[in-house]
């Protein structure tokens, strides 16, 4: 029990000390340019697909057919969703990773 509470302590006091010894360091002042990231030619043609749905005038429409336009409308988003290159991280990943840096740290 007592090992489990100096290990624990350890790790703690590790966490506290580590950020004032990283803001202790000078650093040089980084220059960050905001570069448009260039969009895909599919995505433009649905992202401009939406904006026509948008400035449409349903109100001439019939229910049908403005049940259609919500469906398109769906499916338009759900593409754009699946057309994200996010990089996603499960919460067991970002548990291995913290107890790797502990570990090796």
């Amino acid at each position: 029990m007592k090992k489990v509470t100096f290990y624990l302590m350890i790790m703690v006091l590790s966490i506290s000390v580590l950020p004032t010894q990283m803001l202790a360091a000078e650093k040089n002042p980084t220059v960050i340019l905001n570069t448009p990231k260039e969009v895909p030619a599919e995505v433009k043609v649905l992202l401009n697909r939406l904006d026509e749905i948008k400035a449409m005038d349903r109100s001439s429409l019939t229910s049908v057919e403005k049940k259609e336009l919500r469906k398109e409308v769906r499916t338009i988003k759900a593409e754009l969703k699946s057309t994200g290159n996010g990089v996603y991280l499960s919460v067991g990943a970002i548990i291995i990773i913290i107890l790797l840096l502990i570990l090796l740290l």
